[in-house]
């Protein structure tokens, strides 16, 4: 295994709903080839361990005893400042990614002060909607034409990516401050949408289209912790407020 680099602990690989535990086991294995220790399964049961252990081989095999596991997405990201999704796949609702070496020069400023995720979907189809929602940025490989990787090749070609911008670009790179967590920036969004809920401004044919562009623009504006406490305080105002006038 290279040698390992501090700024390596503050990244995570972020397995969502993976169909075969035999690819877990070999994501650990790129990921402990490439100095990363952290890796995450989001899923509705745990994964046979043994199935897993066989793909990561002993020199991985840790990383699968270590490996994090929560059945739900949101609360598997809340320790996280910046949740990178990866994806193929295009569509009218999908913002462009960018190659992951062009994701590494955005997030290399970050990576001394914030917890970074790298979100890889199921083998079959990918990172949902849903799931690319707590998003900030998307990261998709450019192939020269049939784009079918599979989950194993994803994560091997992030993780190079990853060890590469760490151990040889992040010395001329000027750190910037902490971010607020998916943690402070989820319970946020839970107050805006009530906010909107509340004064009609959310409609079914249109709810999923307004919160996907209100992400978007917050996601680009890079809040911190202080600044996700102000809008939620606003927002919780905002509702104690429209609820007493409701009242009387």
């Amino acid at each position: 295994m290279p040698e390992n680099h501090p700024l390596l602990n503050n990244i995570a690989i972020v397995l969502v709903n993976p169909k075969y535990p035999e690819n877990i086991g070999s994501a650990a294995r790129a990921a402990w080839n490439m100095g990363l220790t952290r890796l995450i399964v989001v899923a509705n049961e745990y994964p046979d361990h043994e199935r897993m252990v066989k793909l990561a081989t002993h020199n991985a095999a840790h990383l699968i005893d270590a490996m994090e596991f929560h059945e739900n997405l949101r609360d598997a990201l809340e320790p996280f400042s910046q949740i990178i999704g990866t994806t193929a796949r295009k569509g009218r609702h999908r913002t462009e990614g960018n190659s992951p070496r062009e994701i590494m020069k955005n997030i290399m400023p970050m990576l001394a002060e914030n917890q970074i995720a790298f979100l890889f979907g199921a083998e079959d189809r990918g990172l949902t909607n849903d799931d690319l929602k707590y998003c900030q940025l998307r990261s998709a490989i450019p192939t020269a034409d049939f784009s079918s990787l599979n989950l194993a090749q994803a994560v091997a070609i992030h993780c190079y990516e990853i060890f590469h911008a760490v151990v040889h670009e992040q010395k001329d790179v000027t750190p910037n401050p902490k971010l607020a967590s998916s943690y402070e920036v989820e319970h946020m969004y839970d107050y805006l949408e009530s906010s909107l809920q509340q004064i009609d401004f959310l409609h079914e044919k249109t709810h999923n289209y307004y919160m996907r562009n209100i992400r978007q623009f917050f996601g680009r504006i890079q809040l911190r912790s202080k600044e996700t406490r102000l809008l939620q305080n606003i927002f919780r105002q905002f509702l104690s407020h429209n609820s007493t006038a409701k009242n009387k």
